[in-house]
């Protein structure tokens, strides 16, 4: 694992952009420092959109940007060939090593979803030093292993609701506390049974809430999103879906991840609602946590590598034409142009023909034509139409857009 200097170097190449002393530039600092502990205990992109989009089989070979690893974890239920991940916080590469070790090495689903799936359960720290800790690499077990403020070591975690961790864990109890003030019980949400009910709540209870002078100043302080992983490149990005209007974006966002799906088929939803998944194993769960894929989640494991490294460096490495699908998270909403260049021109010469690579944004439409060079740009295939109903399947519905190129070669 890189050392703590080497990352936060990495993450200033990738997010500062603005002088140090101006309030873009303190922003920019402050988000780079938060990516260096843990952001995102759960990855809030979807991993069957994407398994769809990738159209994953035997013979992939599939490059991604790990986050939280559900969304790794998730693919490797499918069988591809080979998974490469990275990641520059060396705490979602800890994570991402603990749940492959734990896939590997723990004897049954129910085990598993003790450790990931409830994440709450007394005994799990014990199961990581019995079951876990043994087989993983020296890097990670002291990452597990070290005290957390003053009280018990990280992996405890797990014991205490992992999903109320985090950065974003944090966000989300700072958004229950606003709907509190604002006389909004959330959890009355989850009493829904039908989407007509789930509207009609939206409609009755966090709409009237969201017009409230609190709500409107911090919708456009653009440090209050650094909790949701955005950077102030991002913020502007995501602001302009609406003409600038910040909190206009949001409503629709929440509207949609409340209204648009089933509770029972949307596990965004109950995070956001419940700081968890819906108790017991009725579900829903990403895909990587239901019992029926949990033995070639097992079988396929060992398959995957994750790496404290830029993508575009670790790419660089890599032989010409071998890979098949790429998976970029919403990263490039951060990148200059420069490192878009960069990106995409490791991508075009390290992928074999037909490959895909998918990614989202905080705006509607594809940020690549105008920034990415024709010449990169033109040999890939814009799958506009497929993008689109990618977009609305994504039952996240925190991004904009949804993003799919073939390599045509």
């Amino acid at each position: 694992m890189a050392d703590v200097l080497t990352v936060r170097e990495q993450l200033g190449a990738a997010v500062h952009q603005n002088n140090a002393i101006s309030r873009t530039g303190l922003l920019e600092r402050l988000f780079s420092s938060a990516f260096t502990g843990l952001v995102y205990p759960q990855i809030w992109e979807d991993p069957v959109v994407d398994m769809q989009a990738l159209d994953v089989g035997p013979d992939d070979h599939i490059v991604c940007i790990a986050s939280g690893g559900c969304n790794m974890l998730s693919y490797l239920t499918a069988g591809p060939a080979s998974i490469t991940a990275v990641d520059l916080s060396p705490a979602h590469v800890a994570l991402n090593r603990l749940k492959l070790a734990a896939a590997t090495h723990l004897p049954d689903h129910a085990s598993f979803f003790q450790m990931f799936g409830r994440a709450d359960v007394k005994g799990n720290a014990a199961l990581f030093d019995r079951a876990i800790a043994p087989y993983l690499d020296f890097a990670s077990v002291d990452f597990w292993n070290a005290r957390r403020g003053i009280t018990g070591r990280r992996i405890e975690m797990f014991e205490q609701g992992f999903y109320r961790h985090g950065l974003l864990g944090r966000f989300i109890a700072g958004g229950h506390i606003v709907a509190r003030l604002l006389g909004v019980d959330l959890k009355t949400f989850l009493l829904c049974k039908t989407l007509d009910e789930q509207k009609a709540w939206f409609e009755a209870n966090l709409m009237p809430a969201l017009d409230r002078p609190l709500v409107k100043w911090l919708a456009r302080n653009r440090a209050t999103l650094i909790g949701l992983g955005i950077p102030p490149q991002q913020y502007d990005e995501l602001a302009g879906a609406a003409d600038g209007d910040m909190l206009a974006v949001l409503k629709e966002r929440l509207r949609a991840l409340l209204c648009d799906y089933p509770l029972s088929e949307n596990y965004f939803a109950w995070q956001a609602i419940n700081r968890a998944y819906r108790p017991g194993l009725s579900g829903p769960v990403p895909p990587y946590l239901e019992e029926r894929n949990f033995a070639a989640l097992k079988a396929n494991a060992g398959r995957a590598a994750i790496h404290n490294r830029s993508l575009t460096d670790l790419m660089r490495e890599m032989p010409a034409g071998s890979k098949t699908g790429y998976v970029l998270l919403d990263a490039q909403d951060w990148m200059t142009d420069a490192q878009l260049n960069d990106l995409w021109a490791q991508i075009t010469r390290t992928a074999a023909p037909g490959a895909r690579a998918i990614f989202r944004t905080a705006g509607i439409p594809t940020i690549l034509p105008g920034r990415v060079d024709n010449a990169i740009l033109s040999r890939w295939n814009y799958r506009e139409e497929q993008s689109r109903a990618w977009t609305l399947a994504d039952r996240s519905a925190i991004y904009g857009g949804f993003h799919l190129y073939i390599f045509e070669g």
